[in-house]
This record gives C-alpha cells, sequence and structure tokens, in this order.
C-alpha cells in the first residue's frame, strides 16, 4: 500500500465494496479529485473480517496515520452492517472513521448504521454521472476533513 503524505498526514483509504464497476469508479474519482492516497479493496464482508480479524489479518494500525473505511452496506456473506458492528466494537478499529457508501436510502438503515457507529452515510445515486459526482465530493471532503491519528 503506498501513502501519500499532506500536511503531515497520510490518509489511505480501504474501499468494502462487491461491484466491480463501483469499485472502479469510486476509486477513478477519488483521484481524479486528488486523492492519491493508497487504497485497498476488499470485495465483500468475509474478506473485510478477515482482513482486520483473521488469523493472518493483514490490517495494522498506524498510530501516525487513520485509514478511512468506505463500506458497502450489502454485500455477499457478511452484510456492511455487520462488518461495521465488528469494526466499532473492536477496541484496535473502534476508532477508524467509517463512511457507508451504498444505494440504500432507508431511513431505517441509514439510523441503524449511525447507531453502530458510522461517521458519515452516503447514498450512492443510482445515475452514473450523479454517482461520479457524489464521489468527487467525497474526494474533496476526504482531503479537508481531519481524523483521529491513533497514538498522537
Amino acid at each position: 500500500m503506498t501513502q501519500h503524505e499532506s500536511s503531515g498526514q497520510s490518509v489511505s483509504i480501504i474501499l468494502i465494496e462487491d461491484d466491480d464497476g463501483h469499485a472502479t469508479l469510486i476509486q477513478r474519482n477519488l483521484r481524479r479529485a486528488g486523492l492519491t492516497n493508497g487504497f485497498i479493496r476488499l470485495t465483500d464482508g468475509q474478506e473485510a473480517i478477515d482482513y482486520f480479524f483473521g488469523d493472518d489479518a493483514r490490517f495494522e494500525h498506524d498510530a501516525l496515520s487513520a485509514p478511512v473505511i468506505l463500506l458497502d452496506l450489502k454485500m455477499p456473506r457478511i452484510d456492511g452492517l455487520e462488518v461495521l458492528r465488528r469494526l466499532k466494537t473492536d477496541p484496535r478499529t473502534a476508532s477508524l472513521p467509517v463512511i457507508m457508501l451504498t444505494t440504500t436510502d432507508d431511513p431505517r438503515e441509514i439510523e441503524r448504521c449511525y447507531e453502530l457507529g458510522c461517521n458519515v452515510y452516503v447514498t450512492k445515486p443510482v445515475e452514473s454521472e450523479a454517482f461520479i459526482e457524489a464521489v468527487r465530493r467525497l474526494g474533496f471532503f476526504l482531503q479537508v476533513v481531519k481524523l483521529p491519528t491513533g497514538g498522537r
């Protein structure tokens, strides 16, 4: 994973998204918005759980940087709600910022995500130009937002 330093803080992005087309659009448009940070793509909830908590977990929380997690809600095997619940109840990952990025705009689902500790809930527009614009705006947001650093 490559990281880009900007104003003393590096933000890597862990994208948990089962739709290849959405993942490609998200990555491409975050880069176009100026985010050149490292991306890790996980393709479903089970892969995410294994990445963070499995026997051979690959996630290591660097005290100098906090990754942002972009998490889809509707995924096979393990859904985004369960991934969010696990992330927010484990002390190793509880402080990581989680942005739900999903086509679901059901108020009950939105409320449940916030109850479980998501930081931001973004509805993916179904139409691709609107989706691209939403991702660009998210990229600009991620450039200016201040994130917890974990150990500083």
